[in-house]
């Protein structure tokens, strides 16, 4: 029921007599209020024929089987063979199992790349998918039924009319969820309230939208904003105590959304190895704590780079050891550090000038953004400091591209870069839930695939692996927490030398795969092998398929 086949769809309704054209219309006139909504749904909403009858002549005109879904028809669970979030983001419900066959009911079949995300997870677990159709409000409440907590909605009918306890319970639910971000945001009829829970967005409540005014008044004065600005702003929430939360206001069509970043002082910092980094100490020894050169951290936003450079100062951290951090802003406050915080009156340039006469060891920079903070960085690791930072790149070979990019010299590159990490985020198999399987022959062709391309053998003798199920310990989504996963390049005598010969990326690449490099598709099968995670997860965050 694609929105760019309305018009087909209607034209043959009318013309098997299963609606008229004034039916159409009204369809039609509905839809310009609605237009998100597809026709074969509006029909059904404004009930102008039996459902049954509709579905099906929809399912003929698109090829597939239409069905109305009864409670009576879900003969099984459907967080055994999908996520929610998965169900949830392509409008999807299975619904029965039958010789090896999974029925599955879509909201829509036109859609390729939908069906066929859902058909390789099926296929992955041994099955074969046979696709359906039937309205998506149908689907959509079938679904609300199967959320768990992380999307079930706030009891705000307990909140009486108090804005200020509304707000209340909104943070303190997301603190309880272990939220990173909370959204507030304003729809055309209502007020949505959605929490980031380990990377991914969860739906939590709806507000009604004569509160709205209200939420965003009571969500200023706390958060230090002008009352009267609409335009962006930034504010922050000190009234909990264990958390400093940054706030971010911008304006939309339907009012002012609000962003809060849940920032929980004084947390515990993982080691670096629980956070998923690769090898032993031997190897991390190698890689960090060398005195006149550089560690950068890349990795896109929100892929965790700040944490792994907490615990890798937590690490160095020795009471003979002066290390001083300059942070925008300060995450987590560490004994022992001396930690600044950056405001709009000083640039991250100015502050690492200031620090470098303050006799440094380890200096810890929180992104490197321009050629001024670039250059003073190599300066500090040329004259005797550690320096660690943050840069934005795809990978740790793009790093050097990067700083060349940023007008850094090969030279300053080739003398003062030592290591360069990537990663990025992959959320863990929840304990609680997850199931085991045996690895198919398509996944153990793709693992195969990959081991064959980058000289790396995995050891798949025993062929297990792990579907995510959901459970109320990990909010029904079948996974909790997240963990790493890492590329490491050491910048070797070999790289040292085609960096000062101005060397592209790839030819830099080639030779650091030579040399052992493992790039982060690597440590990320080999962390599916051993059961943290699924390639289903992976495939997210790599497209390995």
């Amino acid at each position: 029921m694609d929105v760019r086949r309305r018009q087909p769809i209607g034209v043959e309704l009318v013309r098997r007599g299963i609606v008229s054209e004034s039916d159409i219309d009204q369809a039609l006139e509905y839809q310009r209020k609605h237009p998100t909504m597809r026709l074969g749904d509006i029909l059904y909403v404004l009930k102008v024929c039996d459902p049954e009858t509709l579905i099906s002549a929809i399912g003929e005109i698109l090829g597939e089987k239409g069905i109305i879904l009864k409670p009576y028809d879900l003969k099984v669970n459907i967080t055994d063979y999908i996520s929610l979030e998965v169900a949830k983001s392509n409008k999807v419900i299975p619904f029965e199992l039958e010789n090896g066959k999974i029925k599955v009911c879509f909201s829509e079949t036109i859609n390729n790349k939908s069906m066929e995300t859902v058909r390789l997870l099926m296929l992955n677990k041994g099955l074969i998918m046979e696709s359906y159709i039937t309205f998506e409000s149908d689907i959509q409440k079938y679904l609300k039924s199967a959320e768990g907590s992380a999307s079930e909605n706030l009891e705000l009918s307990n909140q009486g009319n108090s804005i200020t306890e509304l707000i209340d319970n909104i943070i303190k639910t997301g603190m309880e969820k272990r939220a990173s971000d909370i959204h507030i945001e304003p729809m055309e009829n209502f007020v949505r309230i959605r929490y980031r829970i380990d990377g991914e967005l969860f739906n939590a409540a709806e507000v009604s939208k004569d509160k709205q005014l209200q939420m965003i008044g009571r969500l200023k004065a706390i958060s230090n904003m002008h009352q009267e600005k609409q335009d962006s702003q930034d504010g922050r929430i000190l009234l909990y105590e264990d958390y400093n939360i940054r706030v971010s206001s911008q304006k939309n069509v339907y009012g002012e959304k609000f962003v809060l970043r849940l920032l929980k002082k004084d947390s515990d910092i993982k080691n670096i190895f629980e956070l998923g980094f690769p090898g032993e100490q031997d190897k991390l020894k190698r890689s960090i704590n060398k005195k006149n050169s550089m560690t950068i951290m890349a990795a896109p936003t929100g892929e965790g780079k700040t944490t792994t450079l907490y615990s890798i100062i937590d690490y160095l951290n020795k009471p003979e050891i002066n290390i001083t951090t300059i942070e925008d802003p300060v995450e987590i406050r560490i004994d022992g550090l001396n930690q600044i915080e950056i405001d709009k009156k000083i640039t991250f340039s100015e502050s690492l000038r200031t620090v470098l006469r303050q006799d440094p060891d380890i200096i810890l920079v929180g992104e490197i953004r321009d050629k001024e903070t670039a250059e003073i960085a190599v300066q500090a690791g040329q004259t005797g400091h550690y320096v660690l930072s943050t840069i934005h790149t795809i990978n740790s070979v793009e790093v050097i591209t990067r700083l060349r990019k940023m007008g850094l010299s090969d030279y300053d590159i080739a003398s003062t870069l030592a290591t360069t990490i990537s990663q990025r985020l992959v959320r863990k198999l929840c304990p609680h839930c997850k199931k085991e399987r045996k690895f198919t022959k398509e996944e153990i062709d793709i693992i195969k695939k990959i081991g064959k391309q980058y000289n790396k053998e995995f050891d798949l003798k025993d062929e297990i692996t792990y579907d995510a199920i959901g459970c109320k310990e990990c909010n029904n989504t079948g996974y909790l927490d997240r963990m790493g996963i890492f590329e490491i390049l050491d910048i070797t005598d070999d790289i040292k030398e085609l960096i000062m010969n101005g060397a592209s990326s790839i030819e830099i690449r080639r030779r650091a795969l030579e040399e052992n490099y493992e790039p982060l598709i690597i440590d990320g099968i080999s962390k599916v092998i051993d059961g943290k995670t699924n390639l289903a997860e992976l495939n997210k965050k790599l497209l390995i398929y």
